[in-house]
């Protein structure tokens, strides 16, 4: 088992991407994020499903992502605590300790250096109520289409275009286009 396969980045399509805030400007910032299939599917493939285990303490705030070294003959344990979802509390709290005890073995490390993303939104893209700016439904960011480009694992070029083909962030530079 090779552990540094772990920390490979993630292709760019297991990543989501979400509105975090949008401002009286009408710019949009943007997180990219992992959800905790992304982290169950690479410890499967590097590990084996049989190789890895999960353990949940405290009422769910911590778990325990641990991977079996064979070659000493025992469990090897990363920890991590996460937080309450606004949706499910105990299950948004399950699944945001999993993801940050898998950060701690390497998946997904990266999205930590991404930039941060701000779009300009088109007028139609936004609503406002009660003086707070939220994404209208004619913001179709699960349809946009990222692109990224690493090197030595670190994220050197991000972009992506909307769902009407027009390029709404770049950032970086790429070498392989």
């Amino acid at each position: 088992m090779e552990l540094n396969r772990l920390r490979e980045p993630l292709d760019i399509n297991e990543i989501d991407f979400r509105i975090q805030s949008i401002n009286k400007g009408m710019y949009a910032t943007i997180l990219a994020y992992k959800d905790a299939r992304v982290d169950i599917n690479r410890l499967n493939n590097v590990c084996s499903p049989l190789g890895w285990k999960r353990e949940h303490t405290r009422d769910n705030r911590n778990c325990i992502v641990s991977i079996w070294d064979s070659k000493n003959n025992h469990w090897v344990s990363k920890e991590d605590t996460g937080t309450e979802s606004m949706a499910e509390k105990q299950k948004g709290l399950a699944s945001d300790s999993f993801k940050r005890a898998c950060f701690n073995w390497g998946i997904g490390i990266e999205l930590y250096d991404y930039p941060i993303i701000s779009v300009k939104l088109n007028i139609n893209e936004v609503t406002e109520y009660q003086g707070k700016f939220k994404a209208s439904f004619n913001l179709k960011l699960k349809e946009w289409v990222w692109i990224s480009e690493f090197t030595d694992g670190k994220i050197t070029a991000l972009a992506c275009k909307d769902n009407l083909g027009k390029v709404r962030f770049n950032w970086g530079k790429f070498k392989k286009r």
